[in-house]
């Protein structure tokens, strides 16, 4: 009888999933959402949701993310209107001699031939250059924290909202001017070539796993620190100028529905102007679950 029972308490400790990211409860003149920090690429399988995730969702009248990822069509329009050159003219023409050869480089390694991303802008081959680093690795877009949100919203019959719009994700790295973007390449192709960007995004990806909150405020801060165009873009741009928009959009939400389940990269819940704080200065009570 005592080893049935030990056999049973074992398997379903195998069965919990244990908590991943970091998750907020806030809550407003009897009206709820759940703020839930995502990674947006996976790896081994997608990421399941872990127990107290799962049942906020399930309690959740509607699913918030960033974007709808599984929109291409509005995502082409955006990469046609803000990520390529217009027909007859290249990244060749954009770039000196030597920033062109390490990029020429760059792709080579990667497998990626010049011909197929020629029209690109630089920040987006920079983006593509980083993504196929990761893929390489294991982590894929296709596994990521989104569809498995997505698909129990399917599953749960739920209302799917956006926070964003592809075309204006895209049209931020747009507003990058020339000088910048090349910049951004530069930084990006430099921490390919000495490991960095694998070993930032693998120590967030791990933070993330175990909801690891010191590891989470590291990465953000090694992300948003220095004198990098890059670091400079995620913390005037990516962050500082979303942030407070995703939250006048959650508060929009809010009046809608009930109870919502917001998914956003977990970097837009860290620090004094990350999504938990901002909504707090607005008059809403905000509980970190873990």
């Amino acid at each position: 009888m005592a080893r049935a029972f030990f056999f049973a308490l074992l398997l379903a400790c195998c069965q919990t999933v244990f908590a991943a990211g970091q998750l907020y409860r806030v809550t407003h003149e009897g009206r709820t959402s759940y703020l839930y920090g995502t990674v947006h690429v996976g790896r081994d399988g997608a990421y399941p949701l872990d127990d107290v995730a799962t049942r906020a969702l399930l309690d959740s009248k509607a699913l918030v993310i960033e974007l709808d990822i599984r929109e291409d069509k509005a995502f082409q329009l955006a990469l046609a209107r803000h990520a390529r050159y217009p027909e007859g003219d290249a990244v060749q023409h954009h770039l000196t001699p030597d920033t062109l050869q390490k990029m020429v480089q760059a792709l080579a390694r990667a497998g990626i031939p010049l011909s197929s991303v020629q029209q690109y802008k630089p920040w987006l081959i920079a983006n593509l250059l980083v993504g196929a680093e990761l893929d390489r690795n294991g982590y894929q877009r296709s596994q990521a924290v989104e569809y498995a949100l997505l698909a129990a919203a399917q599953k749960q019959d739920k209302t799917v909202r956006e926070l964003e719009s592809a075309d204006y994700q895209l049209g931020l790295f747009d507003s990058l001017d020339e000088r910048q973007q090349e910049q951004y390449l530069l930084e990006n192709l430099a921490d390919l070539a000495d490991g960095d960007s694998l070993k930032k995004s693998q120590a967030l990806l791990e933070a993330w796993r175990v909801a690891d909150g010191a590891g989470i405020n590291a990465a953000w801060k090694s992300a948003t620190s220095g004198d990098s165009v890059s670091a400079a873009f995620m913390n005037r741009v990516l962050l500082g100028k979303r942030n407070p928009e995703m939250a006048a959009n959650i508060e929009r939400i809010m009046q809608q529905d009930q109870v919502a389940f917001v998914g956003v990269g977990l970097l837009h819940l860290v620090g004094d102007d990350g999504l938990p704080q901002l909504l707090k200065r607005r008059g809403y009570q905000v509980e970190q679950l873990y």
